[in-house]
């Protein structure tokens, strides 16, 4: 599978070079800019799938960055995190307010800022756009209710049964890998290794019954839904 993709825009070359070491041992691929000018043009050229930014930067802030960033309708939905020597809230309320996702104070570890990394990467998953009440064949999924009913019967399903459901559905025709369901149904209270994924197929098979087709194995890859009922 492509690595996730990061782009740096940071001007000091220590920290760049932390940042960087940090991002290839969390399994990322990192391109590095280190003024605001080059930067923006390589959010351009590189599509990144997110980007961290330095606030103070040469050529061109990174205020300014994110703001050209978060009004280009081709570049907006690329999440941006700062970074920030500064302590005032005025800037960190500036680089909100300017659509930045998340924001981290210097000096910082490593470690926290991709802990935040993978906190907003996994939190634009959660964002996609879906429709409220998603219906295929004789069933309704519910997404805020958490609910699927069948013919007017209530189908109880587990919580990672029904995040399966529900990213399956919503990625309907695209083949999703066993990791990227077990990602998407991760959480603190629930331990899923990635064989126990296929568990919960099986499981949501035999509640959505009999004649319920629609979910294909991909051998050798994962899961996809019909596009086609």
């Amino acid at each position: 599978m492509q690595k996730t993709k990061i782009l740096l825009i940071e001007d000091e070359e220590d920290i760049a070079a932390l940042i960087k070491l940090q991002a290839e041992i969390a399994g990322y691929r990192m391109v590095v800019e280190v003024d605001g000018l080059n930067g923006l043009h390589a959010v351009t050229r590189e599509k990144p799938d997110l980007v961290i930014l330095d606030i103070m930067l040469p050529g061109m802030s990174g205020l300014d960055v994110c703001r050209k960033i978060k009004t280009d309708p081709e570049l907006k939905n690329i999440p941006v995190i700062m970074l920030s020597a500064k302590t005032e809230e005025l800037d960190v309320v500036l680089g909100l307010e300017l659509g930045a996702d998340d924001y981290v104070s210097k000096p910082f570890s490593p470690k926290i800022l991709f802990s935040r990394v993978r906190a907003v990467l996994r939190r634009g998953k959660e964002l996609e756009k879906v429709a409220k009440i998603i219906q295929f064949g004789p069933f309704t999924l519910e997404v805020d209710r958490y609910h699927v009913i069948k013919n007017d019967e209530n189908i109880t399903l587990t919580l990672s049964e029904f995040g399966i459901l529900r990213r399956l559905l919503t990625s309907r025709g695209k083949v999703l890998t066993r990791n990227q369901l077990l990602d998407d149904i991760q959480n603190s209270d629930v331990f899923v290794v990635d064989r126990n994924i296929d568990v919960h197929i099986a499981s949501l098979r035999k509640k959505l019954g009999p004649n319920f087709h629609w979910i294909e194995t991909v051998r050798g890859v994962g899961y996809r839904f019909k596009e086609e009922d």
